[in-house]
């Protein structure tokens, strides 16, 4: 008898295992695109997987809907203390940078809703507009679950989806996404220009109302406040590129779309995220926070 249950017990944890490794992206995506941190996404992974090691699954019928509704949960609660964590960090906040090309150290469902810029978007969304976006346009659960995670009506939980996607609809609308051949082009002329110091060519790919943004969190040094300005941003970009020389300056996919990963003395310095658009440089995001990078 003891033999039985033991034995049914290991192949229950061995469905689970296989289960888990199939849905795993999925758990990390939700929390990743919540909020926009890859340690928190991690945390959050491992609350659901130890949730679902606890839990008995035989009357589940939807697993994936179950695990993501169990992450999109306990995001929920984080995000709504991130809020104060956002007002008490030190200058601007980005998205860490989240490594999605073939040799992404974490797997992660890829699309728009991954890249800085639409996390950016989504981050002036309130949490529970930001999670019924998610969980229905990213991951279309049903409105029902959706409620349950919000505690509101199944109404109120379409509407908070609805109002959410006319915000990022607009949003993107003002900023439309580059092609990737257009990216390709963009990001391998700049980076000969900064390579070379090339004030003019820098001036030329940046457009004149091009915002630069750094974040240090108070842990690297970087400027507190976005700058704006096509020559004043590539003359910042000409003097960091002189003070902190890159032994190299690498193409990577981060967020579903290129960006620039600069290396120093055998670490990464910063991981870059460019917006784009007809041919020019509209935003450029850099990362240089070591908390941030420490997982790239």
């Amino acid at each position: 008898m003891g033999d039985g249950h033991a034995s049914e017990r290991s192949e229950q944890e061995d469905t689970l295992g296989a289960e888990w490794e199939r849905h795993r992206p999925a758990v990390f995506g939700v929390a990743y695109r919540l909020l926009g941190g890859v340690a928190d996404a991690e945390d959050v992974t491992q609350d659901v997987w130890l949730r679902a090691a606890g839990t008995d699954l035989q009357n589940i019928d939807d697993l994936r809907a179950w695990l993501v509704t169990v992450a999109a949960r306990r995001s929920y609660d984080i995000l709504k203390s991130a809020r104060f964590r956002r007002e008490t960090y030190v200058g601007p906040w980005l998205p860490d940078p989240l490594l999605t090309g073939p040799e992404a150290s974490e797997p992660v469902l890829v699309d728009e809703s991954v890249s800085s810029a639409m996390l950016l978007i989504m981050e002036e969304l309130s949490p529970p507009e930001r999670v019924a976006f998610v969980l229905h346009d990213v991951f279309g659960l049903e409105f029902g679950r959706i409620a349950e995670v919000l505690d509101v009506s199944v109404p109120s939980a379409r509407q908070l989806a609805s109002r959410a996607r006319r915000r990022v609809a607009k949003a993107k609308q003002s900023s439309p996404r580059a092609s990737k051949a257009e990216r390709e082009r963009v990001l391998a002329v700049f980076r000969a220009a900064y390579e070379a110091g090339d004030l003019a060519g820098l001036v030329r790919l940046l457009h004149p109302d091009v915002v630069y943004v750094t974040d240090g969190g108070g842990k690297a040094a970087a400027a507190r406040k976005p700058i704006h300005g096509g020559v004043r941003v590539a003359e910042v970009m000409v003097r960091v590129g002189r003070q902190w020389r890159p032994d190299r300056i690498d193409l990577v996919e981060v967020g579903g779309e290129l960006a620039l990963v600069f290396h120093r003395e055998g670490h990464v310095y910063s991981v870059d995220t460019l917006q784009i658009t007809d041919g020019l440089i509209t935003a450029y995001r850099r990362v240089i926070n070591p908390d941030k990078l420490s997982h790239v």
